[in-house]
């Protein structure tokens, strides 16, 4: 594989040769089987924790838990409020609106393959799916619910009670309903919600007419220009912060989490995988079509000036990246 420095220094090669007038190659003399290196197809499942295994009764009770309202302070808010499967698994709002009409700082991240992710949240102020599950459940602009008053509501429900044991056989402790378990069932669920067999992962394993021809240019300038420095790997990101000054946002980002005066103004990168669909964009929410994204990031992290073609061409590779939907029942609730 090559290397991201190298990605680099071809993007700086291209902009040299546009510089100086050189012609670029004809485009049936392109040879696209090379960026087969450079993208990975998404596998069936994340990583899966040692201490948090994957069986049947864990995912249906995380399911039942992420379509359950009753855990938000109104009764009427569950984490798919804001994760709506019928909407990328995110709101196309530009700020997701919570508790008691409040709207939040930025805009709902998609969960779809969030079991790759290295961090959570625009900012990463949580490792993993388990740290970030409890979070909007007290968080005062989302669900706004106590997470003990949140576990006294589902130790209502003898159906939870069963759940909750059925998909925690071994424990011994006095409530088998508790916070943990809560981080871990929701997880556990989310580790599911993965999409694969992506056009661009058809081509990459094989499937010579996976993707059109336009898709293919788009895939070529994405990988020449240098955008797998920070897009790269199964999901498409790095999960790493970059700075980066989207237009009207404020937002310091990381900053808020560390302190570094190099966090400041820096957010995670997010997830390609069916960008296509988890319109609206940046951290604030304010971009609403990808070809207005695409040029603000090569403005703003390439220092480049797409020509509409060549924006045309990225959006069509941005639509390749669009997988097969979970597929799975809405849960009846006791």
């Amino acid at each position: 594989m090559k290397t991201l420095s190298g990605f680099r220094m071809t993007a700086i090669a291209a902009c040299a040769a546009i510089a100086f007038g050189a012609s670029a190659p004809a485009l049936a003399d392109t040879d696209y089987s090379q960026y087969r290196d450079v993208f990975e197809p998404l596998p069936a499942l994340p990583p899966i924790p040692a201490d948090n295994s994957m069986t049947k009764e864990k995912i249906e009770l995380g399911k039942m838990l992420f379509f359950e309202p009753r855990i938000s302070s109104s009764g009427v808010i569950s984490c798919a409020t804001c994760h709506n499967p019928a909407l990328g698994w995110a709101d196309r709002i530009p700020r997701a609106v919570g508790h008691d009409g409040q709207v939040g700082e930025r805009n709902t991240p998609t969960v779809l393959n969030s079991g790759f992710f290295t961090a959570q949240f625009w900012d990463g102020r949580e490792d993993d799916l388990e740290g970030q599950a409890l979070g909007p459940i007290q968080d005062a602009i989302e669900m706004a619910m106590p997470l003990e008053d949140a576990i006294e509501r589902l130790e209502e429900f003898n159906e939870y009670q069963e759940k909750f044991q059925a998909a925690y056989p071994d424990y011994d402790g006095d409530n088998v309903i508790n916070a943990d378990h809560v981080a871990h069932a929701l997880a556990t669920f989310q580790r599911t919600l993965n999409t694969p067999n992506s056009p661009l992962d058809r081509w990459l394993v094989g499937d010579e007419g996976a993707m059109s021809e336009q898709q293919m240019r788009g895939m070529k300038l994405f990988a020449d220009n240098g955008c797998v420095a920070c897009h790269r790997g199964p999901a498409l990101t790095d999960s790493h912060f970059h700075r980066i000054q989207v237009p009207g946002s404020e937002d310091e980002g990381r900053y808020l989490v560390t302190g570094e005066e190099s966090d400041r103004f820096a957010f995670k990168t997010p997830t390609l995988r069916n960008v296509a669909l988890t319109y609206p964009y940046m951290n604030n929410g304010e971009t609403a079509t990808l070809d207005e994204a695409i040029r603000i990031m090569g403005q703003e992290m390439l220092g480049m000036e797409f020509s509409d073609d060549e924006v045309a061409d990225l959006e069509a590779f941005m639509h390749a990246l669009t997988g097969d939907m979970p597929q799975f029942e809405i849960p009846a609730l006791p």
